[in-house]
């Protein structure tokens, strides 16, 4: 069916018109003359004065400009007040001559509209990880007893670079080095470590779950906000976890959210936090007044002291205050850990997207299952009806059994036989990648870790003792307890495995 798009103007009467009467019908008479049905089509000449909005919203029709008259948008000192009396209405119009009204705003924010979340947050960290050049190398030396130290070091060194891959070599308190390239265990444990240290840094304040930024003089000279920032986004994109203890309200500030919903107890502060207790415990419009002159000064340098007329504001006045204490006072250092933030284009992809980012950076009471842990596994057995496959078999049942365990009662929890394989405590927000597998071995009774290597032994008693034994005496990544570890390629998963070495 063809429709052709025509484009008609309708009087809007504001509701308490202010102009005299006689006067408007003057001004409307003299528009009469001008108005008339205007016909679009998006074959016109892009130089010719039609209105580009007028254009945005026709359809397009066959090409008939031999049988149009050319309109053009003259500006005259009229216009303003024309606008304000005319909203456009795209008018579809079939041959039958039935025609479909819809109203089309007259100014339409594209920032605000809605956001496709139908995304997952590993997509859009892999589109960010494209910029990574994995021809080139950022180093970092590391050692377990002071991580900060040694990245702070790296990020600062001349030569760092965000887009370049990490080289991570950790150092044991003996001077050993762990030598070899880096192709994902060390790195993601130098970043699991970094974000545990990042969190109990003085530039943040709050409860450990949900921490907000204040300002820090020292921290101030140092560009430690900065920093953090850039630490956070590098880890996300370069397959590490997220810090998982911002609050909320900060990350939804800086995503330019407008949701806020902070509490009393997110104030570390004793005597402001009785303070707002009090205003907040105030059962009538006598005492709340009573309680807001007691602590005015502290309400005059928020900006939120004032006059009541209800006890019921008292809530208002906690939230206002709450808004100052946490986004309000830190608003510069808030700026600067943005700039860190928008490395690799982290900042942008969660303004964007931030219903799917914001998991990334808060708290979430999500823990992993036996079952995840499983799926994520793949096992490498041998071919089938082969003795070695049989007892295979066998030790992917014991691994299922213990995984189980690890989740319900073990000496060993999920989390820490993760990190012990991974390097990690949790899967991270990038996947990972490549898809780690199980593989077997006869030659150890105990775990290697990445790929995990299961131990073939004949009773499930003997295979989870091993295995609570050899993770249990691991502090991190597949090492012991006294530090030694021992670095192995792993072809076929193209990342490093870490085995122990029996002393």
């Amino acid at each position: 069916m063809n429709r052709t798009s025509v484009a008609r103007f309708q009087p809007w009467e504001p509701e308490h018109e202010s102009t005299p009467k006689s006067t408007a019908e003057k001004t409307r008479a003299s528009y009469q003359s001008e108005k008339e049905e205007i016909l679009i089509s998006d074959t016109d000449d892009p130089n010719e004065g039609t209105s580009q909005s007028w254009r945005n919203t026709a359809t397009s029709v066959p090409d008939t400009s031999s049988n149009m008259t050319a309109v053009r948008s003259t500006v005259n000192p009229l216009y303003s007040t024309y606008t304000q009396l005319y909203a456009p209405i795209a008018i579809d119009e079939d041959e039958d001559g039935s025609q479909d009204f819809n109203v089309v705003p007259i100014s339409a924010d594209p920032a605000k509209e809605a956001v496709d979340t139908s995304i997952s947050a590993a997509h859009i960290i892999e589109n960010l990880a494209d910029a990574i050049d994995h021809n080139t190398v950022s180093r970092f030396n590391i050692t377990c007893t002071n991580v900060w130290d040694g990245a702070v070091r790296g990020f600062r060194r001349s030569t760092f670079c965000e887009k370049s891959d990490l080289l991570v070599r950790f150092t044991d308190d003996a001077g050993s080095v762990e030598e070899g390239i880096d192709a994902g265990g060390p790195r993601r444990e130098f970043l699991t470590l970094l974000m545990s240290f990042l969190q109990s840094r003085p530039i943040f304040e709050g409860p450990p779950q949900s921490r907000y930024l204040v300002y820090n003089a020292a921290a101030i000279r140092e560009d430690e906000y900065f920093m953090a920032g850039k630490m956070i986004a590098v880890s996300i994109v370069h397959g590490g976890p997220g810090p998982h203890f911002l609050s909320r309200d900060l990350v939804n500030h800086i995503a330019g959210q407008p949701s806020f919903c902070a509490h009393v107890t997110d104030v570390t502060d004793d005597e402001i936090g009785r303070a707002l207790s009090e205003i907040e415990l105030a059962h009538s419009l006598k005492s709340l007044q009573d309680v807001l002159l007691k602590h005015s000064s502290m309400l005059q340098t928020a900006g939120c002291f004032r006059h009541v007329s209800s006890v019921e504001e008292k809530h208002t006045v906690v939230a206002e205050y709450l808004t100052w204490y946490t986004i309000g006072r830190n608003h510069s250092v808030i700026e600067r850990f943005k700039d860190g933030l928008a490395s690799l284009n982290f900042l942008d992809a969660l303004c964007q997207h931030p219903s799917v980012l914001a998991p990334v950076l808060c708290h979430t009471d999500k823990r992993l299952t036996s079952v995840e842990v499983e799926r994520l596994f793949l096992p490498q057995l041998s071919p089938a009806g082969s003795n070695r496959r049989t007892t295979e078999t066998v030790a992917l049942s014991f691994w299922a059994d213990y995984l189980m365990d690890c989740e319900e009662q073990g000496p060993v929890s999920l989390e820490e036989l993760f990190m012990f394989i991974t390097g990690l405590k949790t899967e991270p927000p990038a996947g990972m990648t490549p898809h780690p597998c199980v593989t077997f071995s006869q030659e150890t009774i105990y775990p290697m870790a990445n790929t995990i290597t299961l131990p073939l032994l004949g009773t499930y008693a003997s295979f989870k003792a091993n295995m609570d034994f050899g993770i249990q005496n691991s502090p991190g990544f597949g090492c012991l307890g006294n530090g030694k570890r021992k670095g192995v390629e792993h072809h076929h998963c193209n990342i490093a495995f870490w085995s122990f070495i029996n002393v």
